[in-house]
C-alpha cells in the first residue's frame, strides 16, 4: 500500500516537473522570438554588470518580469499583443546605470521616480518602440508615475515587475540562495543563460 502511494506522488512530482520544464521551455522560445536582439544587445548585457534589488541584477530583473508577464497574461487569460509584452518588460528597466554607487549618490532618492523615463529615452534611441511599448517603459512605476498605465500589456508588466521586486527584496527566489551559497563556499556565481529566477 505504502509503495503504491510513493509511487503516486512520484508520479504526480514527475508530471510537475515536466509541466514547469515544458512552460519555460515556452517562455524562453517566446523572449527568443520576440526579444532576441535586445537579449543580445551590448548595452542589454551590460545591465549584467547593475544591481536592481539585493543581489539581483538588472539583467536578471528585466528577463524575470518578462517571463512573470507572460505567465500572467496566459494564467488569467488575458489576451495582449505578445511581442509588445516582451520587449516593453525587457526595456522597462532600460536605465543603463547602477543606482545604488557612489556616483548616482543624488539619484538615488528619486531613483523610483526619474529611472522610467530615462529608460524609454535610452530605449527610444536604440529601437523603434510602438506606443504600447513606450507606454509599459513610462508607467511601469505606477502610482510613483502618477498617470496609470492606458493598454492592458503595461497593467500586466506593472504587475509582474512589483511582484519580481517583492520576491527579489525579500530573496525569496534561486538566484539569492545560489549566490549566498556560493558566497559561503567561496566559488564564484555566474547566471547562464534565461532561466527563470524568482520563485512562485
Amino acid at each position: 500500500m505504502k509503495m503504491k502511494s510513493k509511487r503516486r506522488v512520484n508520479e504526480r512530482e514527475r508530471k510537475k516537473f515536466r509541466k514547469f520544464f515544458e512552460k519555460q521551455k515556452e517562455w524562453n522560445g517566446l523572449l527568443k522570438e520576440y526579444g532576441n536582439d535586445i537579449l543580445m544587445s551590448d548595452n542589454f548585457l551590460k545591465t549584467r554588470d547593475y544591481i536592481q534589488h539585493g543581489n539581483m541584477t538588472v539583467n536578471s530583473h528585466c528577463i524575470n518580469v518578462a517571463i512573470y508577464s507572460l505567465a500572467i497574461s496566459r494564467k488569467l487569460n488575458i489576451s495582449c499583443n505578445q511581442r509588445d509584452l516582451v520587449r516593453g518588460a525587457l526595456l522597462h528597466d532600460y536605465f543603463l546605470y547602477d543606482w545604488h554607487d557612489k556616483y548616482h549618490r543624488d539619484i538615488k532618492r528619486l531613483h523610483g521616480f526619474y529611472h522610467p523615463g530615462i529608460a524609454l529615452r535610452n530605449a527610444s534611441r536604440e529601437y523603434n518602440l510602438t506606443e504600447r511599448e513606450k507606454d509599459i517603459i513610462k508607467k511601469h512605476m505606477w502610482p510613483l508615475t502618477v498617470i496609470p498605465p492606458r493598454c492592458r500589456e503595461a497593467w500586466i508588466v506593472t504587475t509582474a515587475d512589483k511582484y519580481c521586486s517583492l520576491l527579489e527584496t525579500m530573496k525569496f527566489h534561486r538566484e539569492h540562495r545560489r549566490y549566498i551559497a556560493n558566497k559561503k563556499s567561496g566559488r564564484s556565481f555566474h547566471k547562464e543563460g534565461m532561466t527563470v529566477q524568482c520563485q512562485g
